[in-house]
């Protein structure tokens, strides 16, 4: 099973259940990830039921921290609605990926402004931690 896909949809999971409204959008988002990386949906059913804590991302690489922060944001504006409560999680979330939690308010304020090649770009100069 490959674990990077596991860690990076409980993540997505937890986020997508932060508003306590677990949207079809977010959802089908999640599954349409798992499909692409050919990842059981039974994981993915059992994630949905029983998520697995979030522990250290450290090891990560750059690449893989920065799809992971891409991906929250994606499913942050997947339901069309921004909430508080995804908008905090997803600053603990960037936080244990080594970024700044400045960049979620950067990444929400500009993802439909810019492109995500630019975003990727300003965030790997700006919002990384040394």
């Amino acid at each position: 099973m490959d674990i990077v896909t596991k860690i990076k949809l409980n993540i997505l999971i937890q986020l997508a259940q932060a508003d306590k409204n677990f949207a079809n959008s977010e959802r089908e988002m999640i599954y349409q990830i798992a499909r692409e990386r050919t990842f059981p949906e039974e994981v993915v059913n059992e994630l949905i039921r029983n998520p697995e804590p979030i522990e250290t991302l450290g090891a990560l690489s750059q690449a893989q921290k920065m799809d992971y922060l891409m991906s929250s944001i994606e499913l942050i504006f997947a339901d069309h609605k921004v909430f508080e409560s995804e908008v905090t999680f997803t600053k603990n979330i960037a936080i244990k990926l080594g970024f700044k939690k400045t960049i979620v308010d950067y990444l929400v304020g500009n993802f439909e402004k810019t492109t995500v090649a630019e975003l990727r770009k300003r965030a790997l100069s700006d919002y990384m931690l040394p």
